[in-house]
């Protein structure tokens, strides 16, 4: 495995950039992360997720680990707004 050796805001560039075309946001205060997902049409936020430990990002398969747990639980919400607008 490769080491991570990313500075903050690049870390916050690749995940930002992961989620395009949705806007996504990442805050870092002291060594968490909070990502928020906002869809640029509607500006409803589709996933927050708070606390992650940039600790955890240490390698670049940890980083690809995140942003993929954080797809599905978009896909996921999505999913469950979707059915509760067809209820």
């Amino acid at each position: 495995m490769i080491a991570c050796t990313l500075s903050n805001l690049e870390l916050r560039s690749i995940i930002e950039s992961a989620f395009l075309p949705m806007r996504c946001n990442c805050m870092v205060i002291d060594d968490t992360m909070t990502v928020e997902v906002i869809d640029p049409l509607t500006e409803r936020v589709e996933l927050l997720a708070s606390g992650i430990a940039l600790d955890r990002l240490d390698t670049s398969r940890a980083l690809c680990e995140l942003i993929s747990e954080l797809r599905a639980d978009l896909h996921n919400t999505q999913l469950m707004h979707r059915h509760a607008l067809a209820s």
